[in-house]
């Protein structure tokens, strides 16, 4: 029996925006993915805590920014890993507890350029396909990609996490860019931490 293709977008989320959902969208349609898993991280390795919302609201805004799209699940399957998260560990933790599903690493086009600073991302290469998304300012090589990574035009989305909560700061409108399912509880639970 064919194994169930499935996405993992590993992410703060914080919080999920519109960039991050026309991202997955697209990833499932482009990499051929039955399903995209958004597994909200705790405690990404290579970035400061700094302004990061309690992990528990930050996934239930992303449950609740994903509920019109099936194909697209929250995930909060790193809470119950070691911290901080290394993708590695996530995805031979996912692995043993879903043999029925051949998991893809999804990850931007900066975040290849600082691949080898992830933790076994050797073992990642060789044991796991990986479809990239373009990012502004990040410029890849298809010709140099190893057989197992695919460069995937999803297009570009320039809307950031940060800019989500500085436009709360400011005391501006997001409703253009986060799903209006979230609108409120993001500048409910932003307005007192950034």
């Amino acid at each position: 029996m064919d194994k169930i293709k499935t996405g993992i977008y590993g992410g703060s989320f914080n919080p999920i925006h519109n960039g991050h959902i026309a991202i997955a969208r697209k990833m499932t349609e482009l990499a051929g993915l039955d399903e995209v898993w958004l597994v909200v991280s705790p405690q990404n390795p290579l970035k400061e805590r700094g302004d990061l919302l309690d992990d528990r609201l930050r996934l239930e805004m992303t449950r609740k920014a994903l509920a019109p799209y099936p194909k697209l699940k929250a995930s909060d399957f790193e809470f119950a890993l070691p911290r901080p998260s290394y993708m590695w560990n996530t995805l031979q933790a996912l692995s043993a507890a879903h043999p029925d599903r051949e998991f893809t690493l999804l990850i931007g086009a900066d975040n290849w350029e600082v691949f080898s600073r992830w933790y076994h991302y050797e073992d990642i290469i060789a044991h796991y396909p990986i479809a990239i998304y373009p990012r502004t300012g990040s410029d890849i090589d298809v010709t140099t990609l190893p057989p197992t990574v695919r460069l995937f035009n999803t297009g570009l989305y320039d809307i950031s996490s940060t800019l989500v909560r500085n436009t709360i700061k400011a005391g501006g409108d997001i409703s253009s860019l986060v799903p209006k399912e979230i609108v409120r509880m993001a500048e409910e639970c932003y307005a007192n931490i950034v």
